[in-house]
């Protein structure tokens, strides 16, 4: 009484289409969640609210990263993730070799910089060209230092 016949053609071929494409949007699902931004910016964060000189750490879970001023974007095959960073503005250190690299891994500011206003100009520098961040390729690792020099003081990021 209630059963349903199916002996027309076009209702095999509807479910078989059916079938096809709930496997496909299945396969095209992520399988990893995206990476985790919320967690990079609060580290970035608690460096920036330090007090004192201080540096941080952060393993990252991306393939390329946009570091602005004062937001922080992953991405990788799970998607894209965005997180805004409180304690702003930081420094994204510029790509190659500069001063602002070695400040960042631990040489002082007062040997990597003649003077502390050519400190500032180079701060000054790399977060203008932060405005327009490209996305870049990522190491394993987020480093993030906080330091000062007379009236100077920066947080300086870079993965």
């Amino acid at each position: 009484m209630f059963d349903l016949t199916l002996d027309a053609w076009y209702a095999w071929i509807g479910l078989s289409l059916t079938g096809v494409a709930l496997v496909g949007a299945a396969a095209g699902l992520p399988t990893a969640p995206p990476p985790d931004a919320g967690a990079v910016a609060a580290t970035i964060d608690r460096v920036a609210a330090a007090e004192y000189a201080a540096t941080g750490e952060h393993p990252l879970d991306a393939e390329e990263i946009r570091l602005g001023t004062r937001r922080v974007g992953l991405r990788s095959d799970a998607g894209t993730a965005h997180a805004t960073v409180a304690f702003g503005p930081v420094t994204p250190v510029p790509a190659g070799d500069s001063p602002l690299r070695e400040v960042l891994h631990g040489t002082p500011p007062d040997r990597a910089f003649r003077s502390p206003e050519s400190f500032r100009r180079a701060v000054v520098s790399a977060r203008a060209d932060a405005t327009e961040a490209p996305w870049r390729a990522v190491d394993r690792t987020l480093i993030v230092r906080r330091t000062t020099w007379d009236d100077v003081d920066v947080v300086l990021v870079d993965a």
